[in-house]
């Protein structure tokens, strides 16, 4: 899988954690096809608008890089609906369908339709979903995006055994806190030095450790490593945050 031929699809690749992929993967050799709901300028091949949430857009998705690009050797699921702070009693099942159908629903999409390829061309491949550390702790308020989340490593696990045979690894990655273009508008008062603090290793996330956690699980180095979930969060996810 080392050739400069290599072709991965990059979801949610517009903005953010998905830019920051899809621009790394580019400059390490990779052809990026990425996909963004709204689409605009990307690294690499053109733009693939999809929506996700609709049942079928995922599966089109992949036939689409295949006409474009002819071959699909890897997939990273990054598009994500967060629609914030969710009082369970206010919560509509509309909001709920969003969530899963992005999150977990076009991941399951994604990878059936890129493993029937992978499967007819018996070179392996590899598929990584972007989880959340809110898989294993999370807020009040985030329950639908939590499970959503955690389904997604469970989804991942499960792939993982079935399609081990046919050298497909299925992996997963869980960022913490990445400072991305719209933190300082979504955070009032956003200081990334104070946000640093409360994390052990003391600073905040970028979507460069994201990218670097993806190269890892893309390369030849990992083709032992499935069913897992690597946390990337700077030790967030380990440390209690009360003293007893």
């Amino acid at each position: 899988m080392e050739d400069d031929s290599r072709v991965v699809l990059v979801t949610g690749a517009g903005r953010g954690i998905g830019a920051g992929l899809a621009r790394i993967l580019g400059e390490r050799g990779w052809r990026v096809a990425g996909h963004h709901f709204d689409p605009g300028p990307v690294p690499g091949e053109p733009w693939l608008k999809a929506d996700l949430a609709k049942p079928g857009e995922a599966a089109a998705l992949v036939a689409r890089v295949l006409e474009r690009m002819g071959r699909l050797d890897a997939v990273v699921h990054n598009a994500a609906v967060d629609l914030g702070p969710l009082a369970l009693l206010e919560t509509t099942r509309e909001q709920y369908d969003l969530i899963f159908g992005v999150n977990l629903a076009a991941a399951f999409e994604l990878a059936q339709a890129a493993a029937r390829h992978m499967i007819a061309r018996g070179e392996g491949g590899r598929i990584i979903s972007i989880s959340s550390i809110h898989s294993r702790i999370t807020l009040a308020g985030r329950a639908i995006y939590a499970a959503s989340k955690g389904g997604l490593e469970a989804l991942t696990r499960a792939l993982a055994l079935e399609l081990g045979p046919h050298r497909i690894t299925v992996n997963a990655i869980a960022p913490g806190f990445i400072e991305v273009e719209r933190t300082r508008s979504i955070i009032p008062h956003y200081d990334p030095e104070a946000v640093g603090r409360v994390i052990p290793i003391r600073r905040v996330g970028r979507p460069e450790d994201v990218a670097a956690a993806a190269l890892f699980l893309l390369s030849k180095e990992a083709s032992f490593v499935t069913g897992q979930t690597l946390v990337t969060d700077g030790g967030s996810s380990i440390k209690l945050d009360f003293q007893v």
